[in-house]
């Protein structure tokens, strides 16, 4: 008899373990008032293939005009002022030497450099060559990208407007996972020294999140949510006919005459 209960009740455990709910909340360790210690941020750097917008401003913009690439415009002076409308954005694309061919200073080398250093490089450059005594350099970046994949709201390719963005920030441009989204097994493709290196992220585990690699993601990075096991089965015809009322009243009927053997 005792055997036949053990039977039973593993027989019924098994069934309860099989329709457990998947883990959709994030961050689950997270306590009330807890102080969890961030990593130093990692602003984006310059790569080869990158393409910048370079634009050097000056008292002088006349003077300033020969160090510009690419803009359409209309100089004029006059004894009193100079004057230049721009219409089009300076545009540089970084060699696979990680430099730039820039007017009148030729080649500069700028990979892994960021935004920020860029700017002053370059600022730098024009003062120490007396190109010019007070250079305005403005740089940005124009197609630096990321892209998201999978379990999402609005899968796609996202560009990178700020220096510093974020694993959460990637999948709140993408709408968030949706219901069918694993959360604690989160894939992020990296390109490292010529090779594609893979990630996996716990996002239910704030700590392991903050410690990532790839907690900060860089140009080209591909992020993957896979689908939980129940969209996965759904894959097949009869994936989920497990999880249907029918099959579970047929079961509690059917548990319920074996109880009714077992315990009389």
């Amino acid at each position: 008899m005792k055997l036949k209960q053990f039977y039973f009740i593993s027989l019924l455990a098994l069934l309860m373990a099989s329709c457990q709910a998947p883990r959709l909340g994030y961050f689950q360790d997270v306590q009330s008032g807890q102080v969890q210690q961030l990593q130093p941020p990692k602003l984006v750097t310059v790569q080869p293939g990158d393409k910048l917008s370079i634009l050097v401003g000056s008292k002088d913009p006349g003077l300033a005009y020969l160090f510009n690439l690419n803009i359409v415009g209309r100089y004029r002076t006059s004894q009193s002022e100079a004057n230049l409308t721009t219409n089009q954005v300076a545009s540089y694309t970084v060699d696979e030497m990680g430099e730039i061919d820039f007017p009148v200073m030729g080649k500069l080398m700028i990979k892994g450099m960021t935004r920020r250093e860029v700017s002053d490089y370059i600022k730098n450059q024009l003062i120490s060559r007396s190109l010019l005594k007070d250079p305005v350099v403005t740089v940005d970046f124009l197609d630096m990208t990321y892209s998201v994949l999978g379990e999402v709201n609005s899968p796609g390719r996202f560009l990178m407007d700020h220096d510093k963005t974020t694993l959460i920030d990637a999948l709140s441009r993408a709408g968030d996972l949706s219901i069918m989204g694993r959360r604690d097994n989160v894939l992020v493709m990296r390109e490292e020294n010529g090779q594609e290196k893979a990630y996996r992220i716990d996002l239910t585990n704030l700590e392991s999140l903050y410690a990532s690699p790839v907690y900060y993601l860089k140009q080209g990075d591909l992020v993957y949510v896979e689908p939980n096991e129940k969209k996965a089965r759904e894959s097949t015809a009869a994936g989920n006919a497990f999880l249907q009322p029918t099959l579970w009243i047929s079961l509690a009927s059917l548990l319920t005459s074996v109880a009714v053997l077992i315990f009389k």
